[in-house]
Order: C-alpha cells, then structure tokens, then sequence
C-alpha cells in the first residue's frame, strides 16, 4: 500500500507551497488508485488524476465538490453526502452508496465507514482501510469518532485532522457538537489504542501560516510524551506501508 498526500490544506486562504490545493489522499494498491477526498481545488483536475475510485468523507465544499462537473470513475459517499451532491454531474452509474460499519471492496482493498462528529449539515466518516497486510484508519475533518475502539484497533498507522494543535475548535448547536478536535487529542486516541504512528494532514492556519521548524517541534514534543511517532503531511508526500 502506497499513501500519496495530493493536498493537505483545510478550508483556509492562506497557502504555501508545501499545503497548497484541498486535503485530498491517494491510496494505492497493485496498480489501482483510490483517491480520498476531491474539494473545490481538484475541479477538472480529477479527469487528469484518473484514478480508479474516489471515495469522499463528507460533502463539503472543500472535500467534495471538486467533483461537481463529474468523475471519471465510480465515486463512494453515504447517503447524506449524496443528498449534497445530488445535482453533481456525476453518471448514475457511478454513484456508489456506503453502508456505516460494512466493508466494501473498492479496488481491491477493503474499506470500512465509520461516522463521525464533524458536521451537522454535512455529516461526515473516517475509513478504515486494509490491504490484507496492513489496516491504517483515514480521516480528515472531525471531533470524535462513534465506536472508536473498533475503528482504531490493530492499527499500523492512523491519517488525521490537523485543523488545530491543542485548543479545540468544537462549538455546540441543539445538544449537537461540530468543528474540529486536536491534534494533541488525536495523539492520546493513538497513545490508547496502540497506533504507533500519526500522520496529519487537512492542515489549518496554525501549520500552514507558522514556522515550519517550530510547529514540528511542538507537535513532535506532544507525540514523544504519547510514545506515538508524528509527521506532518505536505503536498506530494508519499509512503509506502
């Protein structure tokens, strides 16, 4: 399994070089390709990416809407993001409805929807995703994760919202939360679970328009106490699992 960072900025305006166009990962596997995520940067882009499958974790405009003049492959969303994106240019065809919790085979690897805590007008799902070897867990956007003791078990490496570091950025509507959690909260989720390595990306202004040295440290100091290794993703970053 291959992990290419397309893009790794949030919903802001500032951009650099290394976090320039929407969070949007690439995952692929004996030569197909499963692309996470297509926000408002990757309008057209998408017919020259090609890939095999785009999978979307919630129906904003910078996660999905990138494919609001169509796809060039099936493209997988719940229910209540296709209620979002109903009046996409997208072929019937191509619409592909996920189920929460049951796993489906998208391009030979097997991916598991769990909901969670981000959006009260465009719900949003994390994806657990295994190759048959290794199962890491997917995420761009959230507060919490429903049922996340069986979303992160037996993790090899967990993909997170970077929006903010240690102060929460969650508000509460109707008894409802929305916004997103920490990155210092995400590292303890990782300490418990047993995950032994984060990788952060959807990038917010705190990394984006920060000292990059700087950021990193701080970040890497709040892993090292969580004996949970850290990186922080940039465009075009790749691993191999």
């Amino acid at each position: 399994m291959k992990i290419t960072f397309l893009g790794t900025r949030g919903y802001i305006d500032v951009r650099t070089k290394r976090h320039f166009r929407h969070t949007s990962t690439m995952i692929s596997f004996k030569n197909k390709r499963v692309m996470i995520d297509c926000g408002e940067d990757w309008t057209d882009k998408v017919f020259k990416i090609n890939p095999d499958a785009v999978v979307i974790t919630h129906a904003h405009p910078d996660h999905a809407f990138g494919l609001k003049n169509g796809s060039p492959c099936p493209v997988y969303a719940t229910k209540e993001s296709w209620l979002v994106m109903q009046n996409f240019n997208i072929k019937e065809d191509l619409r592909k409805t996920l189920i929460p919790e049951k796993k489906v085979n998208i391009c030979g690897l097997i991916f598991q929807t769990f909901p969670v805590i981000h959006s009260i007008r465009a719900p949003g799902v994390g994806y657990r995703i295994t190759d048959g070897k290794n199962i890491i867990f997917c995420v761009h956007d959230l507060v919490a994760i429903n049922n996340r003791k069986e979303a992160l078990k037996n993790l090899k490496l967990y993909i997170g919202d970077g929006a903010t570091i240690t102060r929460p950025m969650v508000r509460k509507k109707d008894g409802q939360l929305f916004g997103h959690t920490t990155i210092q909260t995400q590292l303890t989720w990782c300490k418990k679970e047993n995950i032994p390595m984060m990788i952060v990306t959807h990038c917010g202004t705190q990394i984006v328009a920060a000292d990059g040295r700087a950021i990193r440290a701080k970040i890497d100091k709040l892993a090292k106490i969580r004996n949970v290794k850290v990186k922080v993703a940039y465009d075009g970053m790749e691993i191999e699992l």
